[in-house]
């Protein structure tokens, strides 16, 4: 996808953004001024801009990797919040070295969403259930499975987890001093190696041509010898890893445990959008977390200085999608009647 697209769906929810201001009585120059100086006007600002992002980066990627192979995973949020259950009770269970106990951590959440992916993975490669349908349930059923073993075996006053160890922990001094002590840690730069692997791995091996051609054309891979429902699998764990580190980033970075949920984080359906803003490429889904955690940060900011309602913002990311959106159904129309012509 050009990037004039997304660019122009951005210009275009701005600007929505600005009119819905405009009508409520807010000035729109102050209030993005504002949102902006929310997000670089200090460098704890920036630092929280960057740590909010990072998740988004890694659910972003999920989403992005499974559509890439020709499936929606839709049940990010569940992976999320297993990865996260999973890094944590690792992180707290036992103490070791640091060099052992912090991947060990890392290892379980992208294990823990890798397995969680599967179910829906494994029923699409064998039995052909639509992976939409059983990663929307698996979602709900991986909230309340992670809130009643939380309930039931890790429960401490104030509704949550023990606190990890440090040897488990992402946070950084190193990235605090830097940012006036905001709560930026080491996953960044997992979800920065993260985006690097989804890139080599799907356009520089085989096993990545594979799991594309896949997605472009199961019928036709099945032809050439590739064995689809392995590469459904496939796609489908890996996608789930990625939102399992996603729950990592979380747990052993910005909280350092795990709470018991209300609802869902939105994080796992935030990576969605990031993703289809992102064209479904690493650098893509990059930039596009970059773009929400920027708006979600500097929200706070803009309500703040000038009154004006963070979920403006939510309707303006909302917009964002809807113009990007459209822009698929306007190609697909063209394609199909410049096909019709010929």
């Amino acid at each position: 996808m050009h990037i004039a697209i997304p660019l122009f769906a951005i210009l275009l929810g701005l600007l929505v953004g600005a009119i819905v201001m405009i009508i409520t009585g807010h000035n729109p120059i102050e209030a993005y001024g504002a949102l902006v100086a929310g997000i670089f006007g200090s460098s704890y600002y920036f630092g929280e801009m960057i740590r909010t992002m990072t998740p988004l980066i890694l659910g972003g990627l999920a989403v992005a990797f499974a559509y890439r192979t020709g499936l929606f995973n839709i049940g990010v949020e569940g992976q999320l919040i297993v990865g996260w259950l999973a890094s944590v009770y690792v992180g707290a269970a036992f103490e070791a070295p640091m060099a052992i106990h912090l991947p060990l951590s890392i290892a379980a959440a992208a294990v823990a969403g890798a397995l969680w992916a599967l179910v829906p993975g494994i029923l699409k490669a064998k039995l052909h259930v639509h992976e939409v349908i059983v990663s929307i349930m698996m979602n709900y059923i991986a909230l309340y499975t992670a809130n009643a073993i939380i309930r039931t075996y890790l429960l401490i006053p104030g509704e949550r987890t023990e606190s990890i160890y440090p040897s488990a922990s992402l946070a950084s001094p190193f990235f605090q001093s830097l940012t006036e002590y905001s709560r930026l840690h080491y996953g960044f730069l997992i979800a920065v190696a993260a985006c690097l692997f989804m890139w080599f791995f799907l356009w520089k091996t085989t096993a990545g041509y594979e799991l594309r051609a896949v997605g472009l054309n199961a019928n036709a891979s099945t032809y050439a010898g590739m064995n689809v429902s392995r590469n459904i699998i496939l796609s489908m764990a890996i996608s789930g890893a990625f939102a399992g580190l996603a729950g990592a980033a979380e747990g052993l970075g910005t909280f350092g445990y795990m709470s018991i949920l209300s609802g869902f984080t939105g994080v796992g359906f935030e990576g969605i959008a990031v993703a289809l803003l992102g064209a479904n490429t690493a650098l893509g889904v990059f930039l596009s977390a970059f773009l929400f955690g920027g708006l979600k940060t500097g929200a706070l900011t803009m309500n703040q200085q000038t009154d004006v309602p963070t979920e403006l913002i939510s309707i303006v990311i909302a917009l964002i999608i809807f113009f990007v959106a459209s822009s698929y159904v306007v190609r697909l129309m063209l394609l199909k009647r410049k096909k019709g012509d010929k």
